[in-house]
């Protein structure tokens, strides 16, 4: 089989750690190549230095045997190369469309010719299945969206190299599977794809080879029908992993959460994108809200934590009222928020680590004196937390939280919010971006919450996680919650068929109440 890339000795180094290490990898016309690897193993970077993000400091890159030099993005698309990023590359107050065709527009006596782009994106997403609204603002648009957006950006230049990094990581599985089938039509019309992931079954289901790397070594390449999961997960992380949650019983304690006809309206004016919500989460319970992306989960959430309005209904955090509090005097009764997005959410990404660590403590007397900072214990506080969150970072408690891979960012976001000893803990995809080490860890940390009385609001989308880890499920539908459900009394098939609005089980009555249909 013909090798369209090779990468030969690649080394790359930023201050403080060797993010490559003399790896070599070679991609085959044809096939998907996933690069499975820890957070912070090194695959961005490589694949940063394909797409011309970064220049080794040693090495050399082959395309179809010739040696070539790519300084710069355009330089790859050039060499039909590109790559959908784990962290988006996108002008959040660009339409859709805008985005897509940046830097590739087509233009009539100077002026912008968008009717044939219009046309060229609709059919590529109508193709392949992302459905998206080219005159919507990115600001507007869920995370899910945005990676469409990416996705239709690379296929839109027709590039016959193309590079996914994470790119399930916001999908529902239903956009999964139809993903894994739009990646194997690609690959099916000649082009190659280079796959990274830590979801090692998407691996089993879609790749032909798989190269391993940890804390930036080339580890070994191998067939992927001939691999078994374990033995992937072992050589990733360099020891044997348990990807079964144990959740010991745990007495349920009283009410922490109550949450009484929450609704909040569409900026639109059309239907409520959270309509009439109601549930309660106890002291050690792990409640998780599933549902396809889109369907309110997002508004539900920044109504609960402050970050956006609610319109109707009572939020009640341990006898609280706390409806109309704001985010840091939510922080300060007890609630903890591990945010879907954690960059425009959960960081100040031009502020070092420790800076990150405190920012919902740092007004305390702790860590201030009337006014001013107390540095020392700052730093000190956030040695401690990279130990014990094992959270990795090139120059310590002084690094800019920009350069750590998003999976250290996810973590140091972890540490943060549950080292405050919240009552309540709202985690959004908290394992987004992880791979099975950091998946086992935080899972771990969840269920602890869990055992110390805390209540744990979960909301994932995926069905794996919703299974595994919550204690009880409420499925949510075009903003209204339509199943209350145990894991152990459903099957996967039927949560599909809940999150889809097949089926229902739970309806809003028009006084509020939950009422049972069968």
């Amino acid at each position: 089989m013909d090798t369209v890339i090779e990468m030969r000795g690649i080394t790359k180094a930023f201050p403080g750690i060797l993010a490559n290490d003399n790896i070599t990898l070679d991609l085959r016309r044809g096939e998907i190549h996933a690069l499975l690897g820890e957070n912070g193993a090194g695959k961005s970077t490589l694949m940063s230095i394909l797409f011309g993000l970064y220049q080794p400091d040693k090495g050399e890159i082959y395309k179809n045997g010739e040696l070539v030099r790519i300084q710069g993005p355009n330089d790859a698309t050039r060499l039909g190369i590109g790559m959908v990023h784990q962290h988006f590359k996108l002008v959040h107050n660009f339409t859709v469309l805008e985005n897509i065709v940046l830097g590739v527009e087509s233009t009539r006596n100077g002026f912008l010719k968008m009717d044939d782009a219009r046309t060229r994106v609709v059919n590529l997403s109508e193709q392949y299945g992302l459905s998206i609204n080219p005159d919507a603002l990115i600001s507007d648009i869920t995370v899910g969206m945005q990676q469409r957006v990416e996705i239709l950006k690379m296929l839109y230049r027709d590039n016959e190299i193309l590079i996914f990094d994470e790119p399930t990581a916001v999908l529902t599985p239903q956009e999964i599977d139809e993903l894994m089938n739009i990646m194997k039509g690609l690959v099916a019309e000649g082009k190659s794809i280079l796959f990274i992931t830590h979801k090692l079954a998407e691996i089993k289901r879609s790749a032909d080879r798989c190269t391993v790397l940890r804390k930036g070594r080339y580890i070994g390449t191998v067939e992927v029908a001939d691999t078994e999961v374990e033995e992937l997960s072992e050589m990733m992380v360099g020891r044997k992993v348990n990807l079964k949650v144990e959740k010991p019983f745990v007495e349920l304690g009283k009410v922490v959460l109550d949450v009484k006809g929450l609704t909040v309206a569409s900026k639109t004016g059309g239907k409520p994108m959270v309509n009439n919500v109601s549930f309660q989460v106890r002291a050690g319970e792990i409640l998780c809200i599933a549902g396809i992306d889109g369907n309110g989960q997002s508004e539900l959430v920044y109504a609960l934590t402050g970050i956006g309005a609610c319109d109707e209904g009572i939020i009640v955090l341990d006898g609280t009222d706390i409806s109309h509090y704001s985010i840091r005097r939510r922080s300060n009764e007890g609630m903890a928020h591990i945010p879907e997005d954690r960059h425009r959410h959960g960081l100040v990404l031009d502020y070092n680590l420790a800076y990150n660590l405190v920012l919902q403590s740092y007004h305390t007397s702790r860590f201030q004196n009337h006014g001013f900072l107390r540095f020392n214990e700052i730093y000190n506080y956030a040695d401690d937390l990279i130990e014990r969150f094992d959270i990795r970072s090139g120059q310590g408690n002084r690094t800019q939280t920009r350069s750590m891979s998003g999976g250290n960012q996810q973590k140091a976001i972890v540490a943060r919010e549950i080292d405050r000893n919240p009552k309540l803990l709202v985690a959004v995809q908290p394992t987004r971006g992880l791979d099975v080490g950091a998946i086992e860890y935080i899972h771990k940390q969840l269920v602890k919450e869990r055992e110390v009385g805390a209540a744990v609001l979960l909301v994932s989308l995926e069905l794996d996680e919703v299974m595994n880890v919550s204690d009880r499920i409420i499925v949510i539908y075009e903003g209204e919650i339509v199943a209350d459900v145990k894991p152990d009394e459903v099957s996967l098939q039927e949560l599909g068929l809940y999150m889809s609005g097949s089926k229902r089980s739970v309806q809003v009555a028009s006084e509020g109440e939950e009422v049972e249909v069968s």
